[in-house]
């Protein structure tokens, strides 16, 4: 059985293999002792090694080199470093790409994806996969007895590419036709009657790359991420053949791969690890001054989002994570140089722990001279001399020496639970229901819909869980869910399968809040438009329907209905969405502000079994997704009150069951705020007494625990009846 060492690790990515070409001049062993002293000194715990190199395992084909990595293993084992290996599937070596062009992945049919970069290999071709096999079996045989060795990373950011090779194509149809049984079912339940598509046999399916049926699209997405979670499958199992019990196998996910279902594939592993990035300086400021327009792809903007991005770590096997890569230094390219202010590393890796990680590993030790990624900067820089990036992660190191055993294997708290829906957001890419400012669709539609739902609850101080909509229906009966899970906020939850809003309606009648957004329940699980009016078998429950929606060109003021429970603010609004929800049997809470839409509602609410149904048939503005989290939960479990707009207090529940809390300050300024109960400061060892001020210098963070069963209220939702 897999086992993580008690503390926070940390540390970073590390290729001493790099080091003649850094300086050939340069003797790579004192290199190598250079930096392991200087790891050893900032409290590093954990290296990740060889998983970028396939051409240095293996220079030819059939010809290995595996002894240079032994004395990295031993000289991080002599300084009580721990050692994550990586398999180099994901950067095919010249010789493999020369010798088998068969393998060159396909963007489109037909279109030959050029080497030069990386993953650019049909990971599915028998080729590939025979010299892969080698490799890894080659690499982990060598190494899974070294005693420096605690876990194992299969390849690398899997999921850059959708395949579009004969074979990929085939084994789609091979699989269509496993699932449907015959042309005539697939016919009937895509729709292919429209525009004449009707196949006569399973040789007349089309290639996507000009396909315009969502039906097929949704399909295909599902079946490029089996793809990639069956590949890193397929590797985690070789590992496991030589591995010790106590290491673990994962991979490091990009979130926001358009190969990666990271639920699916996280399954196959032993720990979900992701790769968190973020702009630095002001892009952690708070208040935010992020434009709602800002669009949060591979690197965030925004303390929130990177909260969110932790989130979704979490979600992956609803357990802690691991981070695997993060900022080391300015990370990007050459024209986008923003390195952190004094004290932002601290308040970045101490927010992810607060959210669960395990560990906090960067990249990369040694900023690169060379390549494409020669501006991502590393901790330490281009001459290889520590400086003002090495003190600062050296000081965290310090911290985490003395707190990691507090809050390794931290349960985050949740005062909102949001249901996170891949097929939805596939499905929204190719056909998004928004429009960007100039008229043009919007492929970020399904987060434009779903992020500010969680900003809201982030900007009312409510801490977040996300959980995958599989995770819930397949996994926990909707009595459960709403024991664990009081509010359910389910936004652009556009396919669904009867069964799931059955689910949802279940478990709304058993307790819980249920909380419906825009675009939820109106299509089934083959994403087509339900015949019954929105949204669908949940219509019902939510006393509420609609067959009209409307885009809004720009902003709507919506206001609360007077007297009612909801209390929203003068400069509320709704955004970009605007369903024309007629009420059956519900109860207003907010309307718009306008000529035509003010015929409907923008928010209602009804109350179902022992609990109740809300509707949001709008997209909040900031405002109004503020005011809905402090209506939706009135106390936050933190139990921090009044917290100024620079302040953050995240709070969770260690192993040993003390209760943790974990204070930003985003900003220049000195804050000070009264503490809710008695705590004890884990990183100074002083007491800090209810009501007694806390205070906190600019871009600081406090670590603090408590045992005081006080300091963990339960989460109150709003009943308005």
């Amino acid at each position: 059985m897999a086992v993580l060492p008690a503390r926070v690790l940390f540390g970073a990515a590390y290729y001493h293999e790099y080091t003649p070409a850094y300086d050939p001049e340069l003797r790579p062993d004192e290199r190598l002792k250079t930096d392991l002293d200087l790891m050893a000194e900032a409290n590093f715990t954990v290296i990740r090694v060889g998983e970028s190199v396939w051409s240095t395992w293996e220079p030819e084909n059939g010809r290995f080199d595996l002894d240079w990595l032994q004395p990295v293993l031993d000289g991080a084992h002599e300084r009580g470093l721990s050692v994550i290996l990586g398999t180099p599937t994901y950067a095919v070596p010249p010789w493999l790409a020369r010798q088998y062009p068969e393998i060159t992945g396909e963007r489109r049919t037909g279109e030959c994806i050029g080497w030069g970069a990386r993953q650019e290999a049909d990971f599915t071709h028998p080729a590939f996969r025979f010299h892969a096999e080698r490799i890894i079996r080659k690499v982990v045989a060598r190494y899974a007895g070294h005693p420096a060795v605690i876990g194992w990373q299969v390849d690398n950011e899997p999921g850059l590419h959708l395949f579009h090779n004969h074979g990929v194509f085939q084994r789609f149809v091979d699989h269509l036709r496993d699932k449907y049984g015959d042309v005539e079912t697939l016919n009937r339940e895509w729709g292919l009657v429209y525009w004449s598509h009707r196949l006569s046999t399973w040789a007349d399916l089309w290639t996507p790359d000009g396909n315009e049926q969502p039906q097929y699209d949704v399909a295909w997405r599902e079946f490029q991420a089996r793809q990639v979670t069956e590949f890193i499958g397929w590797q985690a199992d070789i590992v496991r053949e030589y591995a010790r019990p106590e290491h673990f196998v994962t991979t490091c996910i990009s979130y926001t791969r358009q190969g990666v279902a990271d639920d699916e594939m996280s399954d196959r592993l032993d720990i979900a690890s992701g790769n968190p990035y973020y702009d630095m300086q002001d892009g952690l400021l708070l208040p935010d001054p992020t434009p709602d327009e800002h669009e949060q792809v591979w690197k965030t903007t925004g303390v929130w989002s990177m909260y969110e991005t932790a989130d979704w770590m979490f979600s992956s096997r609803q357990e802690p994570f691991l981070v695997t890569e993060t900022n080391a230094n300015s990370i990007g390219f050459a024209w986008d140089n923003r390195p952190g202010y004094d004290g932002q590393w601290r308040q970045a890796a101490w927010a992810h722990v607060a959210r669960g990680a395990r560990m906090i590993e960067y990249w990369q030790w040694q900023t690169l001279r060379f390549g494409a990624e020669t501006y991502w900067g590393g901790v330490l820089p281009h001459s290889g001399q520590p400086g003002r990036t090495y003190a600062e992660v050296a000081r965290l190191g310090a911290e985490f020496a003395k707190a990691g055993p507090l809050v390794a294997g931290l349960e985050p708290d949740a005062d909102i639970t949001m249901v996170y829906s891949m097929p939805s957001k596939w499905l929204m890419q190719k056909y998004p229901p928004l429009a960007k400012p100039d008229g043009s669709p919007d492929p970020a539609a399904y987060h434009r819909i779903f992020d500010p739902f969680y900003r809201g609850a982030f900007d009312a101080g409510r801490q977040v869980r996300i959980v995958h909509a599989r995770q819930l229906y397949e996994r926990m009966a909707p009595e459960e869910a709403a024991r664990r899970h009081p509010v359910l906020v389910v936004p652009a939850l556009y396919i669904a399968a009867d069964a799931a809003l059955d689910w949802l309606a279940a478990y709304a009648h058993a307790g819980g809040h249920l909380v419906l957004g825009p675009r939820t329940g109106y299509a089934d699980h083959e994403a087509r438009a339900r015949h019954e009016p929105a949204p669908g078998r949940l219509a019902e429950a939510a006393g509420v329907q609609y067959d009209e929606f409307s885009n809004l060109v720009g902003t709507v003021p919506v206001r609360a209905v007077p007297g009612g429970p909801l209390q929203v603010p003068a400069q509320a609004t709704a955004a970009h969405w605007a369903e024309g929800l007629t009420v059956v049997d519900a109860e207003v809470l907010a309307v718009y502000e306008h000529p035509h839409h003010g015929r409907w509602p923008a928010v209602t609410s009804r109350s179902h079994g022992a609990g109740r149904v809300t509707t949001v048939g709008t997209v909040p503005g900031r405002d109004l997704a503020e005011a809905l989290a402090e209506w939706l939960v009135p106390v936050a479990r933190s139990g921090w009150r009044d917290l100024p707009a620079s302040v953050t207090a995240t709070t969770g529940t260690s192993p040993d069951g003390s209760r943790v809390h974990i204070v930003h300050n985003w900003s220049w300024e000195p804050a000070s705020v009264p503490a809710p109960v008695d705590l004890s400061d884990a990183l100074t060892g002083t007491s800090v007494f209810a009501g007694s001020a806390l205070n906190l210098g600019p871009w600081d963070v406090r670590v603090l625990a408590s045992t005081d069963a006080d300091s963990a209220p339960a989460s109150e939702a709003t009943d308005p009846s």
